[in-house]
C-alpha cells in the first residue's frame, strides 16, 4: 500500500555562532504499510514522526528519498493522491466562526463533492460518531473529545483509503480517548489503512498492528507489539520503548 525508500528531510538551522547549518529532521527513513494495516510512529519529542507524516501527505517536500502508494511514486501525483488520504492534524482547525454542518460543508466543498452526496455523507458520518445533535451548533461550543471525533469524520468526507492521524487523542481524559480507540477500530474494519503518530505507548499497544520507533530520524525498530516485547524481554511496550531510547543515549 504504502512504501518510503531511504527518506530524509534537512531543515536550514542557524547554529547559535550564526552559521547557517543544515537540521537532520528526518535521516533516510524506510519502510512499508499494508493494506487496512494500522501502523503506529513512535519516538519522543523531535523524533522525525510529524515531518514523515508531514512528507507522506504532501505538505513538505523530502530533501531526498521516494514514497510510493500503490506501488506508484508520489511525484507528480498531487491531486490523485490527496484523493486517496484523509489527514487529522494534531492541532484543531476548524473555522471558528462555522457550525459543526458548516465545517463539514466546507471541507466536502473542497473535495468538488457535489450537493446531494455531500448532504448524504455528512449526515452519514455525524451519526457515525454521535455528533448529529450538534450540527448546527458552534465548533466553539464542543468539547475537547467531540472536536476531535469532529477531526477525524471531517477528514473522512471523501472516502479516503489511507488515514493518517497525527497525535489524534493529546490532552483527552482516557474515558474520551478510548471512545476515540473505538472509532479508530471502526475505521480499519471498515478496510481504511491508518497512519498513527502518538506519545502515548499504551496507545499504540492497544490500536497498532505494527509499530516503528524513531529516534533522531532514524528508524530504531519495527515491528508488532508482541514481537517487540518478546525480543526485549518486556511486558508491555512502554518498557521497549524505554530501552530502545535509553540505549540511543
Amino acid at each position: 500500500m504504502i512504501e518510503i525508500k531511504n527518506l530524509s528531510k534537512a531543515f536550514d538551522h542557524r547554529a547559535q555562532d550564526g552559521r547557517l547549518t543544515k537540521k537532520i529532521a528526518v535521516d533516510g527513513l524506510s519502510f512499508a504499510i499494508g493494506r487496512g494495516e494500522i501502523f503506529g510512529l513512535l519516538g519522543k519529542n523531535g523524533a522525525g514522526k510529524t515531518t514523515t507524516i508531514r512528507m507522506m501527505t504532501l505538505q513538505t517536500r523530502p530533501t531526498s528519498g521516494e514514497i510510493f502508494f500503490d506501488g506508484k511514486s508520489i511525484d507528480d501525483r498531487a491531486l490523485e493522491i490527496k484523493k486517496l488520504i484523509g489527514v487529522v492534524p494534531q492541532h484543531i482547525n476548524f473555522d471558528q466562526d462555522l457550525t459543526v454542518g458548516e465545517n463539514m460543508e466546507l471541507h466536502a466543498r473542497l473535495h468538488h463533492i457535489n450537493r446531494a452526496e455531500r448532504r448524504r455523507r455528512i449526515d452519514e458520518l455525524l451519526s457515525y460518531v454521535e455528533l448529529s445533535d450538534v450540527v448546527n451548533d458552534n465548533v466553539k461550543q464542543l468539547s475537547g473529545g467531540m472536536k476531535r471525533r469532529l477531526l477525524i469524520v471531517r477528514a473522512m468526507i471523501h472516502r479516503p483509503q489511507i488515514l493518517f492521524l497525527d497525535e489524534p487523542t493529546v490532552a483527552l481524559d482516557p474515558q474520551v480517548r478510548r471512545r476515540i480507540w473505538e472509532l479508530i477500530r471502526r475505521l480499519k474494519s471498515e478496510g481504511v489503512t491508518i497512519v498513527l503518530t502518538t506519545h502515548y505507548i499504551e496507545e499504540a499497544e492497544a490500536l497498532c498492528d505494527r509499530t516503528a520507533f524513531l529516534s533522531k530520524g532514524s528508524l530504531i525498530a519495527l515491528d508488532t507489539p508482541s514481537a517487540l516485547r518478546a525480543e526485549h524481554g518486556a511486558s508491555t511496550l512502554e518498557e521497549v520503548f524505554i530501552a530502545l531510547t535509553e540505549a540511543k543515549h
